[in-house]
């Protein structure tokens, strides 16, 4: 039987400095072949601005995430996953496609505004859901939608049976208004009647998926709007609800955004029961992560910058995956991930085949997660209006836009990009920024 040992990042020796991990080395212990179950359910959950640091079992501090550590100890936690991109829709557009946001123009640049019309994943694009409905799974989505709000890119007609949630970047947790002012609350393609705090009425939701009779595998994607803005906790519906701040509006604080994880976390609780309760466990793949870096009251520690950047402490997320009987628990690995590679994950262990049109950019990491393959380098693209990026093994290359300053990084003994050292590895440096110019060559033209 094979044996896979996992080489750990040197900068997690800050993590576990501050008591986030474990000093143990990251080995998957010998373990009997298991049998994949075919066809199996797919759980994925999608938190909204949540820092690499948010999480207890990342290293949070000032509150504790239970059900999430659970999650982590139960399955296999990434040290080194990413999302596709620093802000919402640029992931999200990387999510349902499966390749690089930036190859179409509504993940080319920055978040759709939430009176945008004209955007949004093209008609005739396959997306992760109509994927999987051709191989005949029953597809829901609940919450954050985020990549197109006109009738034509809806969730229904990207590939979902059903969808309960809200189009635009943000809405408010109790009156459901969008930064436009609009109400975005939607049950399918009518307005919904729903009431309640966003958080508990997305848990909700999925509870009542997983409980239903059935009689084909479902995939169900929960996109929590939590912890981003406006910080609103489950008990503040007598605030102001205009994320207006200047109008009174909700200011937040450490102890409000505390409230908010909170409740994401009980109710992410509350769904894995109903798995477990339904004895879907063994035969469902959860998977947990978030769109970009926090902001504001996140933690992205040890990493620079945050929400909006290609620096780490932008695009390094945390990511959780659990399989029970098939993915060993109470692993670590620092197998360098990006959101694309959940779709292809997915795609591989449900049989559903992508579109040989539009070759995925991901790679299946299940045999990673179960130890069957053991780490390897690989090199991973960013932009945005701001930074271009690489990484590469070890190695990260970041760009300036604003007067094009470029630097080289070395992640491993400089996890907080604080050394530049091109000039130091000058073959390294000019290596990384051909292999950047000539993947941007190939993508859309930024959007601005």
């Amino acid at each position: 039987m094979k044996r896979n040992k996992i080489n750990r990042r040197e900068f997690i020796g800050a993590a576990i400095a501050g008591g986030a991990l474990s000093s143990a080395p990251m080995v998957f212990a010998q373990r009997r072949p298991v049998t994949i179950p075919q066809r199996p359910n797919i759980l994925f959950i999608l938190a909204d601005d949540l820092g690499y640091g948010d999480l207890s079992s990342y290293g949070r501090p000032d509150y504790q995430t239970p059900v999430l550590d659970k999650l982590a100890k139960d399955g296999v936690r990434f040290t080194d996953a990413y999302a596709a991109g620093p802000v919402c829709t640029v992931t999200r557009v990387g999510f349902h496609t499966g390749r690089y946001p930036h190859r179409l123009p509504v993940g080319a640049g920055g978040v759709l505004t939430a009176d945008d019309e004209t955007l949004g994943i093209p008609v005739g694009h396959p997306t992760l859901a109509s994927r999987l409905k051709d191989n005949g799974y029953e597809n829901i989505l609940i919450g954050k939608w985020h990549i197109g709000r006109a009738k034509e890119f809806r969730p229904i007609q990207r590939g979902y049976d059903e969808y309960f949630g809200f189009l635009t970047g943000t809405a408010d947790y109790f009156s459901y208004r969008n930064t436009a002012g609009q109400p975005d609350l939607w049950e399918n393609e009518e307005r919904s009647t729903a009431r309640g705090y966003t958080t508990d009425m997305f848990t909700e939701r999925a509870v009542q998926v997983i409980r239903r009779q059935r009689n084909r595998p479902f995939y169900l994607s929960l996109h929590y709007n939590a912890p981003h803005s406006p910080w609103e906790g489950p008990g503040d519906q007598a605030l102001d609800h205009t994320h207006d701040v200047q109008r009174g509006g909700p200011v937040g604080s450490p102890s409000k955004y505390a409230e908010m994880m909170k409740s994401m976390d009980d109710g992410i609780g509350r769904v894995l029961q109903a798995l477990a309760d339904s004895n879907l466990e063994r035969n469902t793949l959860v998977i947990f992560t978030s769109d970009n870096g926090g902001i504001q009251y996140g933690r992205n520690w040890p990493f620079s910058f945050q929400k909006g950047s290609c620096w780490e402490g932008g695009i390094r997320v945390p990511a959780i995956v659990r399989w029970t009987g098939v993915v060993p628990p109470a692993q670590e690995t620092a197998q360098a991930a990006i959101t694309m590679d959940w779709t292809s994950t997915i795609l591989s262990v449900t049989g559903a085949r992508p579109d040989p049109s539009y070759p995925l950019d991901g790679e299946d990491l299940l045999p990673v997660c179960t130890g069957d393959q053991p780490v390897h380098d690989r090199t991973l693209f960013w932009r945005n209006n701001q930074q271009d990026a690489l990484r590469s093994g070890k190695w990260k290359y970041l760009r300036q836009q604003r007067g094009g300053q470029e630097q080289l990084f070395d992640l491993t003994a400089d996890p907080g990009e604080k050394n530049d050292l091109k000039e130091r590895s000058p073959e390294i440096f000019t290596s990384l920024q051909a292999k950047y110019k000539d993947w941007n060559s190939r993508m859309e033209p930024e959007r601005i």
